[in-house]
């Protein structure tokens, strides 16, 4: 049984959040946990260069353009269109689904594009007053009413990462999710 705990993990752009929460997320998997949420990987040209985020949902492997670079929106942050809707029906989809069915909720991740939506904001504020665990990313320096509002919920731990201390941040986290005891080691 995994402990009721959420986990934001903060840091720079690039230190490797989303690649912890995909590390964690394959441990928690192997230990025999159901896991859903959402995941926003980038979306790559052929040359590297970030064009935009997917936003896809953990427990099916269905995905949506959450944002990219000349995506026709009303709304945007920075050269990224957002795809509201995607927002709106995967996303909160996903993560409300993760509430009631899964072992825990994985919010990858808290950030600008997202919180355009209240319905977003709704359902994750949903997922941490869950009896369910929640492991998120967060950006290290977003600022809102809502953001304090997350990073002060009860229960709420915040863990911050950066390129040299990954392996001490996963330990930790997996420490605080309760994946160090033995009888975490397989669910079943």
């Amino acid at each position: 049984m995994l402990r009721k705990v959420n986990v934001l993990v903060t840091g720079p752009p690039g230190c490797g959040k989303s690649t912890l929460i995909n590390n964690l997320v394959e441990r928690l998997r192997v230990c025999g946990f159901k896991v859903g949420g959402i995941t926003t990987p980038d979306i790559r040209s052929t040359t590297g260069q970030r064009t935009g985020f997917h936003i896809c949902d953990i427990a099916t492997g269905d995905k949506q353009t959450m944002a990219s670079i000349g995506f026709q929106s009303e709304v945007s942050v920075g050269r990224y269109g957002v795809n509201v809707e995607a927002i709106r029906t995967l996303g909160v989809f996903a993560i409300n689904r993760a509430i009631g069915q899964a072992d825990i909720v994985v919010i990858d991740e808290i950030g600008k594009m997202e919180l355009i939506v209240p319905e977003f904001q709704r359902c994750v504020i949903e997922a941490l007053d869950s009896t369910k665990p929640v492991l998120g990313t967060i950006g290290l320096h977003l600022k809102s009413d809502f953001i304090t509002e997350v990073k002060q919920h009860p229960k709420m731990t915040i863990v911050k990462l950066d390129r040299t201390h990954q392996a001490v941040v996963f330990q930790h986290t997996c420490e605080l999710l309760g994946l160090t005891n033995k009888r975490t080691q397989g669910k079943g």
